[in-house]
């Protein structure tokens, strides 16, 4: 519970809170792509962080540890909802970091402001982009990795079980695919909140920027490349150890960039220090040497003795709380006054550090000592007399020594709030357009918004704010009471629409709500209640464009400044378009990992050859093939039709028929294709037809919702946003079918 609290319920949640929070401001923007979605998305977090909570209060807290390696977390092993409580709480609590990191991409691709083009963008901002665009496409392996676990512990489908043809391996390797991603997610935004403090208090700009950004993009691919040295031990071959131990080292490469660019910038610079400067030189001290004795591990992977002991339990705390924490207290201190219009006192701030620096070595460097001493991991409890009663009883005294730090922050953080000196704006002479506006900050950001003719963290917030207080940038007035703010071309920043932000509403705490019951009738084992919920969830999720949008074609409209553009509706490619491409990709990914997990299996797994399996009917997977491939063409169709000024009706709801046909006759041959309980290779087929048919009964939905929103006004040759998405999702459903059914008759021609 403590890896899973901190990981899933702390750190992600942290700094994407941290970005929501931040970007719209440093960016030149009122607010984020999908309000919405962010609401929605909080209260999945809240409510599926709840259950895990709950579950340790009530003695069913997971206890497979925060891996659930399998079989330990299987049935026979871990009997209770235990291990179910993990797979669906934190299934639901993804929801949560996959729409944040949707909304991240979206918003900092689209969301700047005009003028701030890709080479002018903070370094924060890249960070950010960086890390969403990696959770994107790292956290889509653990969601089926969860999936398969659950229907395995709940319907019995032996995906893991090696006596019925599963491997457990194929769980670690859906798991670090994305565990290790997962440990530079949560490093590269606090490596962006560095790179933006330091440059204010050493009073120059950052050193290397364009490099920096070159380490960035290659620490995000890099991380993609070193999952399996989590896995020596299982019996990997030597020529996978030797490529995977070689990319461990390489991702040194782009670390020492940043490293040295930052102590660069403070060693040419002229550094004024603060209480955020501390916890940027606890920084250096503790991740430096947390990192130090992992930089020669992946060297020597397959030899054990103090190098292997020494890089496991103290490396992985001094890194995540030198990499993490520290950055993250940091960049508390620094933009506090931002949030609360005030300054802190000081007088509990300093203390705090030392005692959080202290005590947080006094901790953690003795578990180096008992690394070298021979003491494992993962036990509970070990025999008297080995000597590391002594050093772990100091470790256990030290921790309360952070404890008290952090309890200082609190009240200091109180004390600000109540007893701080108001300061108006930019207290800490920074050069990003966040404090460029007064704080605290309205609800709205910017009364107007600015264009950029430089490098966005070179600029005056000082003088730029007034101006843009008196509205003489851009939308510095309102338009039929509407909350409106830009979009700009995705590398350029040159202005590309007006986007019309939705109005506040309940919608999203309702729709979360419903997504909460479905998972917790899964939990308790109401299976017909699921259903029912889910598709309440579906309907509240249609009620949430209902009425947004426009009923006729404005054409551009002002924008201030002398300019012009269109609405968010009339522009191709806007944020809604980009949203669901976006979405798209995370599909693909997860089915990728679908598709390998019975690659995999195929390959690697015992007993997979020990079952006959019943012929799979050719003629109905190419009839299932050709129905989704005619729903794509439809909706492509449908898109083109719309554009030339034609009706869609007809098109759309061919793509309707179609891709129900498709699921029909996918659903049919699920049902007969024997039990999937008996063998790994039939429940692989079972769900890969399975996935397959949703995604045809969704691009169906999508085609109807698109038909129904022409119907009601919504949809013209200008405002074609509707059948755009609904032809991707047809795409998406036709491109989907053609590997999996694939994948089914080759399993089921195996023998």
């Amino acid at each position: 519970m403590h890896g899973t609290v901190m990981m899933f319920l702390f750190a992600i949640p942290m700094f994407e809170g941290s970005a929501i929070y931040l970007l719209p401001k440093m960016l030149g923007a009122r607010d984020m792509a999908f309000p919405r979605l962010t609401a929605y998305g909080f209260w999945c977090y809240a409510m599926g962080g709840s259950i895990l909570i709950v579950a340790m209060l009530a003695g069913v807290a997971p206890n497979g540890g925060w891996f659930m390696y399998t079989p330990l977390s299987s049935r026979p092993y871990t009997p209770g909802i235990n291990a179910d409580v993990w797979l669906l709480g934190i299934t639901f609590v993804e929801i949560s970091a996959v729409t944040a990191a949707i909304e991240i991409v979206v918003s900092i691709l689209k969301m700047r402001a005009p003028g701030m083009s890709l080479a002018r963008m903070p370094l924060f901002g890249w960070y950010m982009l960086i890390t969403a665009g990696m959770m994107v496409v790292g956290f889509p392996p653990l969601i089926p990795g969860s999936i398969l676990l659950e229907l395995e512990r709940a319907f019995e489908l032996p995906f893991f079980d090696p006596e019925r043809g599963g491997d457990p391996l194929l769980w670690q390797h859906l798991f670090w695919l994305f565990g290790h991603p997962e440990v530079y997610i949560i490093f590269l935004p606090a490596a962006g909140v560095l790179s933006t403090i330091i440059p204010v208090f050493a009073q120059r700009a950052i050193l290397g920027y364009r490099a920096l950004i070159a380490a960035i993009v290659a620490m995000g691919f890099l991380s993609f490349g070193l999952w399996v040295h989590h896995m020596f031990t299982v019996g990997i071959p030597h020529l996978a150890l030797a490529f995977f131990s070689a990319a461990s080292a390489l991702v040194a490469v782009p670390t020492a960039i940043q490293i040295f660019a930052r102590i660069g910038t403070l060693a040419s610079g002229r550094p004024r220090w603060d209480v955020p400067m501390l916890y940027v030189a606890g920084f250096f001290a503790v991740f430096v040497m947390g990192g130090s004795p992992a930089s020669c591990w992946p060297w020597c992977p397959s030899t054990p003795g103090p190098m292997t002991a020494i890089s496991v339990v103290a490396h992985l705390h001094y890194v995540l709380v030198g990499g993490f924490v520290f950055p993250m207290l940091a960049a508390l201190y620094y933009w506090l006054p931002h949030i609360t219009g005030r300054q802190s006192l000081y007088r509990l701030s300093v203390p705090a550090f030392w005692l959080i620096l202290i005590g947080f070595n006094v901790t953690f460097f003795l578990m180096h000592l008992t690394g070298l001493m021979g003491m494992p991991r993962r036990i509970s409890t070990y025999p008297p007399n080995w000597g590391w009663d002594w050093l772990n009883l100091l470790s256990s005294v030290g921790s309360f020594i952070p404890a008290m730090g952090f309890a200082l922050v609190l009240a200091d953080l109180v004390l600000q709030v109540r007893f701080g000196k108001p300061f108006r704006r930019d207290p800490r002479r920074a050069a990003t357009l966040e404090w460029a506006m007064p704080t605290p900050p309205p609800d709205y950001a910017f009364a107007s918004l600015p264009r950029i003719e430089r490098r966005a963290d070179q600029l005056r917030p000082v003088k730029i704010g007034p101006v843009l207080a008196g509205g003489h940038g851009y939308l510095g007035f309102a338009r039929d009471g509407q909350m409106e703010t830009l979009a700009v071309d995705l590398v350029s920043g040159d202005i590309d629409h007006v986007i019309v932000l939705p109005r506040p509403t309940y919608l999203p705490l309702w729709t979360a709500v419903a997504t909460a019951a479905f998972f917790l009738a899964l939990l308790f084992g109401q299976y017909w209640l699921a259903p029912l919920a889910a598709m309440v969830v579906v309907a509240l999720f249609l009620c949430w464009p209902s009425r947004l949008g426009r009923r006729q074609d404005p054409g551009p409209v002002d924008i201030g400044r002398g300019e012009a553009a269109p609405f968010d509706g009339e522009a191709r490619g806007n944020v809604c378009v980009l949203a669901n491409q976006t979405a798209l990709v995370t599909n693909a990914t997860l089915f990728a990992s679908l598709l390998f997990g019975g690659l995999f299996s195929a390959v690697v797994a015992p007993n997979w050859g020990t079952l006959p399996v019943a012929a799979l009917s050719a003629t109905s997977a190419i009839l299932a093939g050709a129905g989704a491939l005619a729903g794509g063409g439809a909706a492509y169709l449908a898109r083109r039709a719309n554009r030339a000024g034609l009706s869609p009706v007809v098109l759309l709801t061919a793509a309707i028929v179609a891709q129900l046909f498709a699921a029909v006759v996918l659903m049919t041959m699920m049902g007969g294709m024997g039990d999937p309980r008996q063998h790994a290779r039939l429940a692989v087929i079972f769900v890969t037809m399975g996935y397959c048919a949703l995604h045809c009964a969704i691009a169906a939905l999508m085609a109807g919702h698109a038909l129904w929103r022409w119907r009601q006004g919504y949809v013209s040759a200008r405002r074609a946003t509707d059948p755009e998405l609904a032809m991707l999702w047809n795409l998406y459903a036709a491109a989907a079918i053609v590997p999996g059914l694939l994948l089914v008759l080759v399993l089921g021609a195996m023998r």
